[in-house]
C-alpha cells in the first residue's frame, strides 16, 4: 500500500505510455507534455497500453521515485483514455494500486463545525 502525506497532488496521466520509459524519460514526458513540473512533490501516475501496469513517478526533495506495478491477474481500473490529466485523491490512489475501483471512492462533504456560544 501506498499512503500519501497530506496535500500532496495525486495526477493520472490518462494516456497510456511507453513502459520501457524510466524515472528521467518519465520526468521529461510529465514536463514537455503534460505541462507538470515533475521536482514540485506532485505523485504522477502513468499507465501502460496494457491496462494491468503502472508506473508512479514522485520527488522526494533528493531524488526521483520509481514506482512500478503490474497485476498477475485482472487490469487495473483506468479513467478514459484522453489527452492530459486528472486527479485522485489518496484514498483513490491507495485504490488504484491496489487493483480496487477507485471510481467508487468519493470524498464525503462535511461542514465545518460552528464555534461553540
Amino acid at each position: 500500500m501506498i499512503s500519501v502525506p497530506a496535500g500532496v497532488r495525486v495526477l493520472v496521466a490518462t494516456k497510456p505510455v511507453d513502459f520501457r520509459r524510466g524515472a528521467d524519460s518519465l520526468a521529461a514526458l510529465a514536463k514537455d507534455e503534460l505541462q507538470r513540473d515533475p521536482f514540485s512533490g506532485t505523485i504522477l501516475v502513468f499507465r501502460s497500453k496494457r491496462a494491468d501496469r503502472l508506473k508512479i513517478l514522485a520527488w522526494d526533495g533528493s531524488g526521483l521515485i520509481l514506482y512500478w506495478k503490474r497485476l498477475e491477474e485482472g487490469a487495473f481500473r483506468w479513467p478514459p483514455i484522453s489527452d492530459g490529466v486528472m486527479g485522485l485523491s489518496a484514498s483513490q490512489l491507495a485504490a488504484l494500486v491496489d487493483g480496487l475501483d477507485w471510481s467508487r471512492l468519493h470524498a464525503r462533504d462535511i461542514a465545518a463545525p460552528e464555534a461553540a456560544s
